[in-house]
């Protein structure tokens, strides 16, 4: 392989968008660089919430961007959602200095998707992947940190760092597939009856609540749209964390730059936006993000959340949905479990050592939690009703 350079950069302006997306792809809009650069442009990520920039890049010698990695310096360990406060306890309490660290991931977006970014068409994608892979743990080294976490991954890049020596981990989430329906009800056919009248049952009490629902795409999202729907989200953040990463600037810059890849599910009454649930779109995936309501209607989480997505994703020829982060209760409304990948490389060879052991430990603990959970799927059996 021809000599390449590691380059940091401390905003994604400094990476020209055709040469990011070029490494990015079209499929996972999370890694894109119009979705990074809303982040940043609207003060989402930087020194107020402590998602400090620091995009890796790699170079041949004509200065190509051969493969990047969107990275940030933190200092803490918010809005990650894959758990290492207890690690940076127990090496405060021996005596080391766990912050600042890399996190190779997307902020505040639990999303899985490619993090070890390979230009499409480049000559040995593979080897590119190991090279960045070591460019990362290079720049752990040089800038003094304590640890690189590459988290929600795919598959792929979890084996190649777990090749190159990395600690792997194992999460779960619960996403719906789409077995070529067409209708929601091709889909409650494939349901137990029990389940099946539950589900409707739902939909049926969510929809005669007095409420209208619609879908709304892209620049087609108002500047009210979106004062409605960011007072939802800070409603629902201080209900749960108390803290609202996201400014009001983000969500109009999504959907201009996004475009109609950004799906916002809206309930109003008499005309007026009385909850919403945001999507991103993929190229064959919808993405639930934030939602948040005014009020207390029945079941319109799962509707507004579930129904409407999976009414969307077929509609559209969607392979999946991917509704986020937790929620065990989405399995009786057809998602089902699903690994999630992450890959941390650790300096200090006592921490590493224990946490080696703790993840082993964790992810057969994993496995055979995400065997449980799907034995209480709602699809039927063979042979049942």
């Amino acid at each position: 392989m021809t000599a390449l350079t590691l380059s940091l950069h401390p905003a994604i302006a400094d990476i020209p968008a055709t040469e990011w997306d070029a490494c990015a792809g079209p499929d996972n809009p999370f890694v894109s660089h119009a979705f990074l650069s809303a982040l940043e442009d609207s003060g989402s990520t930087g020194r107020r919430t402590g998602w400090l920039p620091q995009h890796a890049a790699i170079r041949d010698p004509t200065g190509r961007l051969l493969a990047a990695a969107p990275m940030y310096a933190k200092s803490h360990s918010y809005g990650e959602y894959v758990f290492d406060q207890t690690w940076a306890r127990a090496f405060e309490q021996a005596g080391g200095d766990y912050y600042p660290k890399l996190q190779v991931a997307v902020p505040f977006s639990p999303v899985p998707g490619p993090r070890l970014l390979v230009r499409e068409g480049a000559a040995d994608p593979a080897g590119l992947r190991q090279a960045l892979a070591g460019a990362l743990r290079q720049a752990a080294t040089e800038l003094g940190v304590s640890s690189v976490h590459v988290t929600f991954c795919t598959e792929d890049d979890y084996t190649l760092l777990g090749e190159a020596g990395w600690l792997q981990r194992l999460g779960v989430q619960f996403h719906w597939d789409n077995a070529g329906y067409a209708s929601f009800d091709d889909f409650l056919a494939t349901l137990a009856s029990r389940k099946r009248k539950v589900l409707k049952r739902e939909r049926r009490d969510a929809n005669q609540c007095g409420l209208t629902f619609r879908a709304v795409q892209g620049r087609a999202i108002t500047p009210d749209l979106w004062a409605h729907f960011y007072r939802f989200y800070t409603a629902t953040v201080d209900r749960k964390w108390g803290s609202a990463y996201l400014t009001p600037e983000f969500f109009p810059l999504l959907s201009e730059r996004l475009g109609d890849r950004v799906v916002l599910m809206l309930a109003e009454r008499d005309g007026t936006p009385v909850a919403g649930a945001l999507n991103l779109m993929g190229t064959d995936t919808l993405y639930g993000r934030n939602w948040g309501c005014d009020g207390d209607y029945p079941f319109l989480h799962f509707e507004l959340c579930y129904y409407r997505a999976i009414d969307f994703a077929i509609a559209h020829g969607l392979r999946r949905v991917e509704a986020g982060a937790q929620g065990q209760h989405k399995i009786q409304r057809g998602y089902r479990p699903t690994p999630t990948y992450s890959a941390h490389w650790i300096a200090h060879p006592g921490l590493r050592r224990a946490v080696a052991d703790f993840v082993v430990h964790e992810r057969e603990a994993m496995l055979h939690e995400m065997a449980e959970l799907d034995a209480q799927s709602p699809y039927r059996a063979a042979g049942e009703d």
